[in-house]
């Protein structure tokens, strides 16, 4: 059965497609200051490395927006312009090759102005996302619905695509955004059901590092796998590489990604005689690059080590100053603890199925 997700209209940005039956995107935003073409493209390669597919970039100058043109030749992958407030930014940003902008209709001025930018959209037929967070939904809907509410956010985004329709464009991408996690579910959820486009999901101002990533994995979570969403970005307080790193377990474990190594890991107890913690962030830090699509397992002990690491294909399980390498359930050798690293290293460097 066709889901909601399969239905929306499939739009191009740059080199990748999302919408229709493409695959849901990871998304990222720069948090270098966008003049400063140097610091944004080394951000936005380190990004690429780590699965970045798309990467938004804040215009809030014109200085900015005329720095895309110069980011963009150094750089793999598309680049949205997210603009705010001034009409001008988001045509001075198309014409210097971004290849997808983020307006809200409602903060970008008069309907002229609004037009203006539709129209060189239209031009060079770049897609435009329509933006709606909770915090800046308009008076009167938080009036008709008594505060802000998910069916406020979806009246509201809904609202600014038919002004966009009604100027003859139907080259769009929808967010609406929320940092109460169960009202952004319930928005999402309304909207897929109303909006033939892809939407880009997300939950806003979710946090710190810690909270952040709870809350996102718990609302993407819930609406990825009803079906819903095209392209997600998870907003971190913080290094732009967690929230592609974030991402991309998200996918993962949600079955809509396979590739790199999965790490899993023992909760340590008090049987456990080796420092697992840092064993544990040192075997995920070390995988990362490996281009291995199985299952490491990091276990503290040796008594239900083998056991526990039964379903991964490689594992190690820490004793008393030595520890075991175990395949598939199957003890392989005994080595020394601080030869447990290194060993794993080995055999998935020279990993053979």
């Amino acid at each position: 059965m066709e889901t909601l997700r399969e239905k929306t209209k499939e739009i191009k940005i740059g080199n990748v497609w999302i919408g229709g039956r493409y695959p849901i995107a990871i998304q990222s935003m720069t948090n270098t200051k966008t003049e400063d073409v140097s610091a944004t493209v080394r951000q936005i390669l380190a990004l690429e490395a780590a699965g970045c597919e798309i990467i938004r970039c804040a215009v809030p100058t014109m200085e900015a927006a005329v720095a895309l043109k110069e980011i963009k030749k150094q750089i793999h992958i598309p680049l949205v312009a997210d603009i705010h407030f001034d009409y001008r930014l988001a045509i001075a940003a198309i014409e210097n090759g971004a290849d997808k902008i983020r307006i809200n209709p409602g903060n970008i001025g008069s309907e002229d102005r609004l037009r203006a930018v539709v129209e060189k959209a239209k031009e060079y037929q770049v897609p435009i996302r329509v933006g709606v967070n909770s915090g800046s939904l308009e008076k009167n809907l938080v009036e008709k619905y008594g505060g802000v509410t998910a069916e406020g956010i979806v009246e509201s985004a809904l609202d600014k695509v038919r002004m966009i329709e009604e100027m003859g464009y139907d080259n769009l991408v929808v967010s609406i955004k929320s940092s109460d996690v169960m009202m952004c579910v319930k928005a999402h959820e309304m909207i897929a059901k109303q909006c033939p486009y892809p939407l880009h999901v997300g939950i806003t101002e979710a946090g710190t590092l810690y909270s952040g990533n709870v809350k996102s994995s718990v609302g993407l979570g819930i609406i990825l796998n009803a079906g819903i969403g095209n392209t997600i970005r998870v907003s971190l307080t913080g290094d732009p590489l967690e929230e592609v790193k974030t991402a991309r377990l998200i996918l993962k474990t949600l079955g809509f990604r396979t590739g790199g190594i999965e790490v899993v890991s023992c909760p340590t107890c008090g049987r456990t005689k080796i420092n697992l913690i840092e064993l544990a962030n040192k075997v995920e830090t070390m995988v990362a690059d490996i281009p291995l699509d199985i299952k490491v397992a990091v276990m503290g002990c040796v008594v239900n080590g083998p056991g526990e690491a039964k379903e991964a294909d490689i594992g190690i399980a820490g004793g008393i100053g030595e520890g075991l390498l175990i395949k598939k359930g199957e003890i392989v050798k005994k080595v020394k603890e601080e030869e447990l690293l290194e060993t794993l290293r080995q055999e998935l460097l020279n990993w053979k199925e």
